[in-house]
Formats: C-alpha cells, sequence, structure tokens
C-alpha cells in the first residue's frame, strides 16, 4: 500500500499548471552499508493528476493499493538537500499498481482489453 502525503502545484515544460501528487510507501528498515546499523525509511515519489487543487488536498492519507518501485533510467546529477553534495544517480522510484489492466483505444475512447 501507498498513502497520499501531500501535493504540489507544477508547472508542465509548456508552462500548463498541473497537480503532483506525492506518494509515500510502507515502513522498511534499511542497514547502512558504512555502519551497519539499521533505520527506518520509506520510499516516496510523485506522480501527476489530472486532479484539481480542492480534490488533490481531500485524497491526502488516502491508501492505494500497489507499491513505489525502483526504475533504472539515464544517470543525472541529484544535490543532497542536507549537505549540499552533488551525487550522481542512475534510477527513479514510480508508483506501481498491484493490478495493471490492460487498456485499448477504440473510436478514441478507452476500453479494457480482453
Amino acid at each position: 500500500m501507498v498513502t497520499v502525503t501531500n501535493y504540489h502545484l507544477r508547472e508542465s515544460k509548456d508552462k500548463k499548471p498541473f497537480i503532483s501528487l506525492e506518494l509515500q510507501g510502507d515502513l522498511e528498515m534499511v542497514q547502512s552499508m558504512q555502519t551497519g546499523r539499521f533505520y527506518a525509511t520509506a520510499r516516496k515519489c510523485s506522480m501527476s493528476s489530472t486532479f484539481n487543487e480542492a480534490t488533490a488536498k481531500g485524497l491526502i492519507g488516502k491508501q492505494i493499493a500497489g507499491a513505489i518501485v525502483r526504475v533504472e533510467c539515464e544517470p543525472y546529477d541529484y544535490t543532497i538537500p542536507e549537505g549540499g553534495e552533488i551525487i550522481q544517480l542512475a534510477h527513479r522510484w514510480e508508483y506501481r499498481p498491484d493490478e495493471v489492466k490492460a487498456v485499448r483505444v477504440v473510436e478514441g475512447n478507452l476500453q479494457l482489453a480482453d
């Protein structure tokens, strides 16, 4: 399960406003590679939506079936907020529902695939 924890007003490349939802996964225990000690964390990601601000605000706290998974991507620079150190990453986190239903477009309408 993932939980909607927040929403953000964003702007697309063509300057159109939209709402993104911030999602957070379940509690995880991760072992530090440097100290060997465990710490608690949760995976987070954002996803775009078609909701208005009032609807997005009402979704905070809602739980959705699925998980936040690691997806490999082209390398990019990331600045660690706490210390300002710049590192290179080659992954991102994205939401995946538990069950993905195939859809097809028929005469401009979405339909579930057989």
